[in-house]
C-alpha cells in the first residue's frame, strides 16, 4: 500500500507545487483560444479525484458535486482561490484514504467513462490525468492571459 501512496503523492506533486505561487489573478487566465482557465483545471481536477476516490475506489466519505463535468466546459465561475485550494486539499485527502483502503489491486472496476480496469490501472489513470491537467495549468500560468 505505501509504494501506491508514494506513487501517487510523487505524480500529484506536479499540481501541489504549482499551488503554492498561485495568485487569485492567476484564475480567469486561459492560453490563447484554450476553452479552460487556471481556475476551471484546478476545479476540475479536484472533482475528478473525488469522483475516482468515491465511485472507482468506494470511499463514500468523499462528497463531489462535480460541476466542470456536468457543464462540459469553462463557465468562468471558479475564480475563488480560497476556495479551489480548499477542494484541492479534500481531494487529496479522500483519493489518499481511498487508496489505502484498498485490499485487492487486481480487482476489477467499470465506469462509461473508461470501461473496465484494474484497481492499479484506475490509479495509473488517476494520477495521469491529474498531472496531465497540471501540465495545462502550468503552462496556462505562465503564457496565459
Amino acid at each position: 500500500m505505501k509504494t501506491q501512496i508514494e506513487l501517487w503523492k510523487e505524480g500529484r506533486t506536479r499540481l501541489t507545487n504549482q499551488l503554492i505561487n498561485i495568485k487569485s489573478e492567476d484564475l480567469p487566465k486561459k492560453l490563447g483560444e484554450s476553452p479552460n482557465s487556471a481556475g476551471f483545471l484546478i476545479r476540475h481536477i479536484a472533482e475528478v479525484e473525488l469522483l475516482f476516490a468515491k465511485n472507482v475506489f468506494g470511499n463514500m466519505e468523499a462528497k463531489v458535486d462535480a460541476q466542470t463535468v456536468k457543464a462540459g466546459k469553462d463557465t468562468g465561475q471558479w475564480t475563488d482561490l480560497e476556495s479551489l485550494k480548499t477542494i484541492i486539499e479534500e481531494a487529496g485527502i479522500q483519493l489518499e484514504k481511498a487508496i489505502e483502503s484498498q485490499q485487492n489491486w487486481e480487482g476489477v472496476v467499470e465506469t462509461k467513462e473508461f470501461g473496465k480496469k484494474t484497481k492499479a490501472e484506475a490509479l495509473g489513470r488517476i494520477t495521469t490525468h491529474t498531472a496531465y491537467h497540471a501540465g495545462q495549468l502550468a503552462i496556462v500560468l505562465k503564457y496565459g492571459k
